[in-house]
């Protein structure tokens, strides 16, 4: 048997923002925020929803970080840390430690730390990792 594990984002859509709550086997690991859903419009929407298989992605200026590959009509989509979707993303998703409004939250680089330490070590252990994202 494949060695799977899958982490669920569920989404609450706003007219500024996306936000969301990432968990794993049923705990809390993070909240989340994106843009509002404008029907996958690239770098103006947050992605639709669906099952997506995570990947190790690294970029020069950001380092490694966590991808989603495979977003129909998209490339490039991260996930990594912001804490104002309209102003930082464009269509990635970030994990905040507390939401304070529409697409927006706080200490995203903190959350974005347990994110990733959760992730890399599914990875470490030959897992694949996916991310369900359900409204």
């Amino acid at each position: 048997m494949s060695n799977t594990h899958t982490l669920y984002l569920r989404r609450k859509y706003g007219e500024k923002g996306t936000n969301g709550n990432i968990t794993f086997k049923g705990e809390h690991i993070c909240h989340t925020i994106e843009l509002p859903d404008r029907d996958n419009l690239r770098r103006l929407s947050c992605i639709p929803e669906g099952r997506y298989k995570l990947e190790k992605r690294t970029y020069p200026k950001n380092g490694e970080q966590i991808g989603i590959p495979n977003v129909l009509g998209r490339e490039a989509i991260l996930i990594h840390a912001a804490n104002n979707a309209e102003r930082d993303l464009r269509g990635c998703i970030a994990p905040v430690t507390t939401l304070t409004g529409e697409g927006t939250g706080d200490d995203s680089r903190k959350a974005l730390d347990k994110l990733k330490a959760l992730v890399y070590s599914l990875w470490d252990m030959e897992a694949e990792v996916f991310l369900v994202i359900r409204g």
